[in-house]
């Protein structure tokens, strides 16, 4: 009887905030709209009426245990065998207890962009396995899915309805007119905004922020809103506990604005966060707003929106950091980053599927630092995807480049350091606040693909190479190849941060001032046991660390985690080898 009353105080707490929520998304589009009703709906199909949970404010349902890889369902091939059994198989053999959760990009049956123009929210891509493998590589893994919120494929079947002008789709996408003001509109591409589209009702100019491929959704109509609910419940029965909302900025349009950022954007994203914790308590929303730092800070709302944010100002900063040798940036931009509030994390990582994002940067690197870092990165291979901004002009919008490429040398050149440098890379982004993102191509040292860029023509192919699974088993047998060494590499790291409690994604950090050649700060406990200093030589020339700058307390026993050594407090100095990082701390192994 207490679990029935709980249910239903729960519920009634429910849908009196979905319809406040319900209420300010819709008040300037349709007065007819029956919020009480529409909310009903929601709870209907998240199924809240037979299970409601009742979230607890400010809760982390995450530790310094989580790691997320981030890999596409085919990165690793083998033949004769489904994709996702191959991956499944790749990680238990491969990573372990090392990495607890893994990012799985849209693993759905699409028609371009690599997966982010899907054509069935429903189904798994029969080319890469099914449901089957989903549910089993979430039994053993916390598991991470793309909700391609913004947009679908205009192959979809709610676009041939639309086209036809009948069924359901047939009014789920955004058009305007040429006529339209929408030379203030904000978007990550060059191509044209409308699409000219002949429909049964005649013709239409469908709204496409990123390509012609790639419909826009009408959040207007809250036939969209329910489909979407209905998605989110089929994922979070499939084992989805870890969700993140691609292109979520640019969900809610209005004539006359930037489209970018609205308050209509940011209550969806509260709402869906609504029902989704009632559902499912631990379940986490990733935002994926790769946009200037000040406004994807905003993202986490007051700890009522996304849990996290992607933490995307960091990988054009220490990338720009360790090619010029200085850490001049990055210092000035984390001491400027707050902490994230209890129930809400930083999702930190410098590699990914995309390219290196350069609007995060915009406001933190100037422009001549931008294009220094532009040259070196197409001077190690890397290509430049382009924008339009204000009055047609066009700006960088991203590199495409492997990171283990990217850092091949510095401004002055290649170099013999780059497998260092990539190494010194991570143990920065690994100790800092937050939970850190892994790219299955950075675990592998990957190189740039630039037979896959060629036979697609598309930037972001370069980054995107899928594994032969047995060339790789080959390369990970052999301790003298470097695929083995920067795995072994990075897992020893990864290992040394899952058992630290300084490392928890909400433990404090305070920004050391170390001069411009390291780059170091603070990690302490939340129960304030244990103090970490995370220091690193961002150059290509050995420095001296001045310790008694530190304040190793003396009447405690200090270590160096990474090398596993003993640090006396009374010594004057460490010599860093160039990129070298310590992680000192004032216990050796954190149970």
């Amino acid at each position: 009887m207490d679990d029935l009353n709980n249910t239903s105080e729960a519920l009634q707490a429910l849908q009196a905030k979905l319809i406040q929520q319900i209420d300010f998304i819709y008040k300037d589009v349709d007065a007819n709209i029956d919020s009480a009703q529409l909310s009903d709906e929601l709870i209907k199909l998240m199924r809240l009426e037979q299970h409601c949970h009742q979230p607890i404010p400010y809760e982390s349902h995450w530790s310094e245990k989580d790691i997320i890889m981030i890999t596409y369902a085919d990165s690793v091939m083998q033949e004769d065998q489904s994709p996702l059994v191959t991956l499944q198989n790749f990680i238990d053999t491969y990573i372990g207890k090392s990495i607890n959760s893994v990012h799985i990009l849209p693993f759905f049956p699409y028609s371009s962009d690599d997966g982010f123009s899907v054509i069935d929210y429903s189904s798994v891509n029969e080319s890469v396995g099914d449901w089957e493998d989903i549910k089993e590589i979430a039994t053993h893994r916390r598991l991470m899915s793309d909700l391609v919120i913004n947009h679908c494929s205009s192959r979809s079947a709610w676009f041939q309805n639309f086209v036809k002008g009948e069924g359901i789709g047939h009014d789920y996408f955004y058009t305007a007119s040429i006529e339209d003001d929408v030379k203030d509109v904000v978007r990550p591409r060059t191509s044209p905004l409308l699409r000219e589209t002949e429909t049964g009702k005649g013709m239409q100019n469908v709204w496409c922020t990123f390509s012609h491929d790639q419909v826009d959704f009408d959040f207007r109509n809250p036939e969209v809103l329910k489909s979407f609910v209905d998605i989110i419940r089929l994922y979070l029965d499939m084992g989805v506990r870890i969700f993140r909302f691609d292109a979520v900025a640019f969900l809610w349009k209005t004539l006359g604005t930037t489209c970018i950022n609205l308050p209509q954007t940011h209550e969806v994203i509260r709402l869906l966060r609504t029902l989704i914790e009632h559902a499912q308590s631990d379940a986490v929303i990733i935002t994926e707003t790769n946009i200037p730092n000040t406004q994807n800070l905003t993202y986490f709302g007051n700890a009522n929106e996304a849990h996290a944010i992607y933490n995307f100002s960091l990988p054009p900063l220490l990338i720009n950091t360790l090619v010029t040798g200085s850490c001049l940036y990055l210092k000035r931009w984390l001491m400027s980053m707050p902490p994230a509030q209890n129930g809400t994390f930083y999702f930190n990582f410098i590699a990914s599927h995309d390219g290196v994002g350069l609007r995060p940067a915009e406001g933190l690197l100037d422009d001549e630092e931008l294009l220094t870092l532009v040259d070196t990165m197409q001077e190690f291979g890397g290509k430049i995807s382009w924008r339009s901004a204000e009055g047609g002009q066009q700006k960088p919008y991203e590199i495409n480049i492997a990171l283990y490429d990217a850092l091949q040398g510095t401004t002055k050149g290649k170099d013999e350091l780059g497998a260092q440098r990539f190494i010194c890379a991570h143990a920065i982004m690994f100790a800092l606040e937050g939970v850190p993102g892994v790219y299955i191509h950075s675990l592998l040292g990957t190189h740039n693909d630039y037979e896959k860029f060629a036979n697609t023509q598309q930037n972001r192919s370069i980054n995107r190479h899928r594994w032969d699974y047995d060339l790789l088993q080959n390369h990970l047998s052999d301790p003298n190849d470097h695929h083995y060494k920067t795995l072994s590499s990075m897992k020893h790291l990864l290992d040394i941060r899952i058992k630290q409690p300084a490392f928890h994604p909400n433990a404090t950090q305070f920004t050391l001032h170390l001069g411009l050649t390291l780059f170091g700060f603070w990690r302490q406990s939340q129960n304030r046991k244990q103090s970490i200093f995370c220091i690193s030589n961002i150059t290509d020339e050995k420095v001296d660390l001045l310790l008694n700058g530190l304040n190793l307390i003396m009447t405690e026993d200090w270590y160096e985690l990474i090398s596993d050594t003993s640090i006396d407090p009374l010594q004057e100095s460490l010599i860093l080898d160039p990129y070298q990082t310590v992680w000192i701390s004032n216990i050796k192994t954190a149970q």
